[in-house]
């Protein structure tokens, strides 16, 4: 796993899971954390417990959602910790021992840590929910349970890069129409008419549009780094059936 040590503070506790350490196998190999993948469930079970495990934590401290690419933030409380399932993209909590989970493999997730208020977020940010409002709802989420913005911090975890993010001629009007400072995150592709998109870059500016000075990146893309990353993309690429998702995770010790 990997851990941004600037973000890394008494209290609270953050891993980015490489694919690495795990029990899957084929195109899974070996962390798959996944349960909306078509990965044996016990086997993506069992690797969700050896992920906790590393943290020292038992499996049942993971809490993860149902991933729409929508805006829905979710904070869970006493009330709701037992709940089977939450739908959305965003999860908050106050509640030690929760390690709220996100599950990637090319959008973007992103660590919220409040370690003045004791409040913690948990965002999954692909282009649709960056531009949609995710981080602005895990960040209001976390203010509404007392976090203060500027004692919040964030951490950028692995994600496909400016050099492998490859979109379409029609993909950059979204953001042009939402802000044409956007402009700035499209690079010439060498194929005619298409851009090659800067994800972790517009996230932070986003984040920092809400209020928040320190925005940190653990700059790993997920497409070119094939030993440590599972990748939509890369699997697209390889005409593979499906694919594993990375889990990256908070928790407030």
């Amino acid at each position: 796993m990997f851990q941004i040590e600037q973000f890394s503070g008494a209290g609270i506790k953050h891993a980015f899971f490489t694919r690495q350490g795990g029990m899957s196998s084929g195109m899974y190999q070996s962390l798959n954390c996944g349960t909306g993948s078509k990965d044996n469930k016990e086997t993506v079970l069992n690797n969700r417990a050896k992920a906790m495990a590393a943290l020292s934590l038992p499996s049942g401290a993971l809490v993860t959602c149902h991933q729409t690419h929508s805006s829905e933030a979710i904070t869970i409380t006493n009330e709701n910790r037992n709940q089977s399932i939450y739908v959305g993209d965003g999860l908050i909590t106050n509640i030690p021992k929760v390690a709220l989970g996100i599950l990637t493999a090319d959008c973007s997730p992103v660590l919220f840590a409040d370690r003045k208020n004791n409040i913690i977020g948990a965002a999954h940010a692909g282009w649709k929910g960056a531009i949609g409002g995710i981080l602005e709802s895990t960040v209001s989420g976390m203010m509404q349970q007392g976090a203060q913005i500027d004692e919040i911090s964030c951490a950028i975890g692995p994600t496909i890069g400016p050099l492998s993010y490859e979109v379409g001629p029609e993909f950059p009007k979204t953001f042009l129409d939402s802000d044409p400072g956007n402009v700035k995150y499209f690079k010439p592709s060498k194929q005619k008419n298409h851009f090659m998109f800067d994800l972790p870059s517009f996230i932070e500016s986003r984040l920092s549009k809400i209020g928040i000075e320190k925005i940190l990146q653990l700059e790993r893309d997920t497409y070119q780094d094939t030993k440590n990353f599972y990748s939509y993309r890369r699997s697209c690429h390889n005409a593979e059936e499906d694919y594993g998702r990375l889990l990256s995770t908070i928790v407030i010790l």
